[in-house]
């Protein structure tokens, strides 16, 4: 019985797995096929059509891209991780009843869709002058992924004993020295996981970045290649070779912190 079980299980997972291939699979044989190749989605071609790379590379000016990619990224990422560890150390240490309030008002942000406030967020973007500039997606992406980086961060915590707290305060450390010195480096699996989970959020974000970075020199990748598509044209090759390229640094940034992502993710909602 319980083999038959374990069969099933086996099975389950195996079918997931398979789902999640598929699309990445068709991604595959579009982007290595030319236009004119009627054959089948789901046929790999015996020619590799690299073309599709070099036109999405060139026509949606992917070099711009993936700055304004990388500069989004990597300021957002930073600012997210160093505001939400901070915020969480005091939720997580002194479970005061305005503390808990505002925990509570955190986790309630989650769920809370982005887009049922995007009016008056494009209004309040327009008043503070945030169109169009980095600073301005940037602020909005730190503020949509702090609610799950606290989560995370505080349930994390709350899992590493008191007694060190205590112990680095006898020998004379505050509060700062002791987050930074001794908390801070504990802390690398929850932080590999707020890296992937924040980096591939803002990396491949759309419904923000096609309202306030509209400007040619300021585009992202998905907005960008998103101009392949228009009323009466669709270069799906030139979409999929642009998407791949678009996906290979998340790609590497999940295959050199996975090894902490399972561990930080599961540690991180114990006692969230």
């Amino acid at each position: 019985m319980r083999s038959k079980k374990k069969l099933w299980l086996v099975g389950l997972s195996l079918l997931i797995c398979l789902l999640h291939i598929l699309p990445f699979y068709i991604l595959l044989t579009t982007s290595f096929k030319a236009a004119d190749d009627l054959s089948s989605k789901w046929v790999f071609p015996g020619y590799l059509y690299l073309d599709n790379f070099t036109n999405a590379w060139r026509e949606a000016n992917l070099t711009l891209a993936f700055r304004s990619n990388i500069i989004v990224t990597v300021i957002s990422v930073a600012l997210i991780i160093l505001v939400g560890s901070i915020a969480a150390y005091p939720l997580s240490r002194f479970q005061t009843r305005w503390n808990k309030f505002i925990y509570t008002v955190f986790v309630s942000a989650l769920i809370v869709p982005p887009l049922t406030i995007l009016v008056p967020l494009y209004k309040f973007m327009v008043d503070i002058g945030g169109m169009n500039q980095y600073w301005g997606i940037i602020l909005l992406h730190i503020t949509f992924q702090l609610p799950l980086t606290i989560f995370l961060y505080t349930g994390f915590i709350s899992t590493i004993p008191r007694e060190l707290d205590e112990a680095a305060m006898i020998d004379g450390a505050g509060r700062f020295a002791l987050f930074y010195r001794i908390l801070l480096p504990l802390l690398k699996p929850i932080t590999a996981t707020v890296v992937i989970l924040s980096s591939v959020a803002v990396w491949n974000d759309y419904q923000f970045s096609i309202f306030f970075l509209q400007r040619p020199y300021t585009r992202t990748i998905t907005v960008a290649l998103a101009s392949f598509f228009g009323t009466s044209t669709s270069n799906v090759g030139w979409v999929a070779a642009g998407s791949l390229m678009g996906a290979l640094p998340m790609i590497l940034v999940y295959l050199f912190l996975q090894r902490y992502f399972i561990s930080g993710l599961a540690s991180g909602a114990v006692k969230g």
